[in-house]
């Protein structure tokens, strides 16, 4: 019997670990930590041994599926496209193309085809119903750096090796590794910090696995990391703590901040936040006095009615401290491909902006290109001119991921046509009419696009697919061109190779102008994200340029160096101004959106704070609905239960082990109790992505531990009115016993 070793990136969480994958006769045999990869250095966690049940899932599904008098049927490729081709396009023709809607879910982003390819459909339907999961959890922080510093992933990250304090507010990243900023083995690097003299603080309405490894744990009320983040940067000017260091030629607006932040006083915020004055003063001033440390925040400040005020903040504060673009601050990665802010002029650029378009029925405004998906139900359900009628789900299970999925499942249910790549028949696509479901991760070469952009360290690395592809699978960029071919006219018979050539030469034409010919030449026999990824290899800050820079990075290169964990391209350096793409070429500290938004919380200072509020968690084994059907992460303790301090159990009649009823307004859902210190009083937590209890679905490993659905009980209308992202977090509940 044969056995191989395969060097792959792992795709199921943003850690994008470095595996060593064994495989004996087309089976996946042994998964572990590759020792020599240049991000992550041997460290998993246990969701990459899960991908061998990922690959051997008998529910997976591996043909596409039709729906025949409410039945899914297994049917070849063909049919599947014909299906879609008599019915979409009559959709189209009599509704008009913003009838059509797109969801995109977060495993997209560990796709190179589904991410270069998303927006050549996008395109090619010109609906304006776009949505995604990142208004479920990062778009204020999107929103945010994009207004800061010209680029929604132009992101301000931890120099996690180098610094001496880190202040984590909202964030797990013992658990997730990290959340928009990519860094295998948090905790490896935390006790690295600590060993040095270091000092890790948690700001957490749960006393986390993170905060658990803290030298200090605050407790605050979920929901008002805004008032907190305000009062330390007012406690900045009210000391004179102020320092812009080698950044100030390059920062507009600090007086502007210091003029808005002027009510929010460390007692005036108090209890609002639930944080003491004195906390809150020496916070400011360690983080002042510290010349190398670095505060980070994630989902908890950004799921939730001020999201992007807290994200905005967290970045005003490294920046006024001096902590922002240095050696043990914040510091911005330079990826190797695909990063907007390395190419062009350097130094200046056009920026962001939102509102191109608005929500047909709430208003709420296009942010990215995209639209609240928790604006997804009543844009099918509400009719009028402009109403969803069909639906292309991409990866994405929202009647589990997204508030009120009740309501959602309802509206899919009376779409006209509906069609899903997804490779479940889950909660969301049994609605489908047609489901294509794509190859496994390790049945797909694997490059990430984003997650270079994030990371603690820069480097470039690529992996093969491991195993073959089954006869017939089209790869997924290949799929998505067929979509975009039959919504053309061009019908379900054109050739996707033909169609990529043509649009390959187009974007080539508009984009590289005088250069096109080298790169036509440079990359002849590739298709597809190849050869997508050979051009930006090559044109960005690392490349040869198309033989301009012999030594650079090409595509053959990163191949090249796959089997001995990728290329290590260094620390982070110090990168403004160049990075900036902001329309002035500076840092803007005061983007008048944010200072305008800032009116609403002074109104809220003193408002009132529930009696008892609900939170979200994750699970290192489940930080995805998708992940329940895995055996190896499916196993150990029952992880969908409801946390509750001892003090609030015993006020709602509530012991270890009950089953209680939780209330918001006329929705409710039952989940075990879990007695736990770990909680501030008066805050629940009950984790996301379960409630694997809907008929139709084919999950049967997570069918036997279904879960309660946290989403189910939230509100669809609640939202940050700047970035849309869903109020997932601080929203006010009853609890009784069952």
């Amino acid at each position: 019997m044969s056995e191989t070793t395969h060097h792959r990136i792992c795709p199921l969480c943003e850690a994008c670990c470095g595996l060593e994958i064994k495989v004996r006769d087309q089976k996946v045999i042994s998964i572990r930590g590759h020792d020599a990869d240049v991000l992550s250095g041997g460290y998993i966690c246990p969701k990459a041994v899960a991908l061998k049940d990922l690959q051997e899932d008998p529910d997976r599904l591996r043909t596409p599926r039709i729906k025949r008098n409410g039945v899914h049927v297994e049917a070849s490729w063909e049919e599947a496209f014909a299906e879609i081709e008599k019915r979409l396009p009559a959709v189209l023709a009599t509704q008009g193309r913003n009838a059509v809607g797109v969801v995109v879910g977060n495993p997209s982003a560990h796709k190179i085809g589904l991410l270069t390819y998303l927006g050549k459909l996008a395109r090619t339907l010109g609906s304006k119903n776009v949505f995604s999961a990142s208004t479920l959890d990062q778009m204020p922080k999107q929103l945010a750096s994009g207004l800061m510093f010209g680029h929604w992933l132009s992101t301000a990250l931890p120099d996690i090796t180098r610094t001496d304090l880190l202040l984590v507010i909202g964030a797990n990243p013992m658990v997730s590794n990290g959340s928009m900023w990519t860094v295998p083995d948090f905790r490896g690097k935390a006790k690295a910090l600590q060993a040095r003299g270091g000092q890790l603080i948690v700001i957490d309405p749960r006393r986390t696995e993170t905060a658990a490894i803290a030298d200090a744990h605050h407790f605050i009320r979920p929901g008002a990391d805004v008032f907190l983040l305000a009062a330390m940067v007012h406690t900045l000017f009210a000391e004179s703590l102020v320092t812009l260091g080698r950044v100030a030629p390059w920062v507009n607006g600090v007086q502007d901040v210091q003029q808005a932040v002027t009510p929010f006083t460390p007692e005036a915020v108090s209890a609002r936040c639930g944080v003491a004055a004195a906390t809150i003063r020496a916070l400011a001033r360690q983080i002042a006095a510290t010349p190398r440390a670095a505060v980070y925040a994630r989902i908890g400040t950004c799921t939730q009615t001020y999201g992007t005020l807290a994200s905005w903040l967290v970045d005003v504060l490294n920046t006024l401290t001096d902590h922002l673009d240095l050696e043990g601050g914040m510091l911005f990665a330079k990826a190797a491909a695909f990063a907007s802010n390395t190419v062009g002029k350097p130094g200046i650029g056009k920026g962001v902006s939102t509102g191109r378009h608005h929500a047909r029925v709430s208003g709420a405004p296009e942010v990215y290109g995209e639209l609240p998906i928790t604006c997804l139900a009543e844009e099918i359900d509400t009719p009028g001119e402009g109403q969803i009628r069909a639906l292309i789900t991409v990866a994405t299970n929202p009647v589990l991921s997204s508030p009120n999925g009740p309501r959602l499942a309802q509206a899919l249910e009376s779409l006209d046509f509906m069609v899903s790549l997804d490779i479940y028949l889950n909660e969301t696509t049994r609605h489908a009419d047609v489901i294509l479901p794509g190859p496994s991760p390790l049945e797909d070469l694997h490059y990430d696009v984003a997650f270079p952009q994030l990371s603690w360290r820069n480097h470039v690395r690529y992996s093969p697919a491991v195993l073959p592809r089954p006869e017939g699978q089209p790869e997924e960029w290949q799929t998505l061109l067929k979509l975009a071919a039959i919504i053309q006219g061009l019908g379900a018979q054109a050739d996707a190779n033909t169609l990529d050539d043509t649009l390959f030469t187009e974007d080539a034409q508009r984009l590289l102008g005088p250069p096109t010919q080298a790169v036509m030449a440079a990359t002849q026999g590739l298709r597809g994200p190849l050869r997508a990824l050979e051009v930006a290899l090559r044109s960005g800050p690392y490349g040869d340029q198309f033989g301009l820079n012999p030594g650079g990075l090409t595509l053959q290169k990163v191949m090249d160096a796959s089997p001995g964990g990728g290329i290590d391209l260094g620390e982070l350096q110090p990168r403004i101004p160049e990075m900036l793409r902001t329309p002035s070429g500076k840092v803007e500290l005061a983007p008048p959106l944010l200072l305008q938004d800032l009116e609403r919380t002074k109104q809220d200072i003193r408002g009132l704070t529930p009696d008892l509020v609900i939170i979200g968690r994750r699970d290192v084994c489940s930080n995805n609905s998708w992940m329940h059907n895995l055996p190896t992460l499916a196993k150990g303790p029952f992880r969908c239960t409801v946390l509750v301090h001892p003090d609030d159990a015993a006020r709602h009649g509530l012991s270890d082990g009950a089953l209680a009823t939780l209330h918001n307004g006329p929705r409710r859902v039952q989940a075990q109790v879990q007695l736990c210190t770990d909680m501030m009083p008066g805050v629940v937590s009950l984790p996301h992505g379960w409630g694997h209890n809907l008929p139709g679905a084919q999950l049967h490993v997570a069918a036997e531990r279904p879960g309660a659905n946290l989403n189910a009980l939230l509100d669809d209308q609640l939202r940050d009115p700047l970035s849309g992202n869903a109020v997932l977090s601080g929203v006010a509940i009853r609890l009784e016993r069952a």
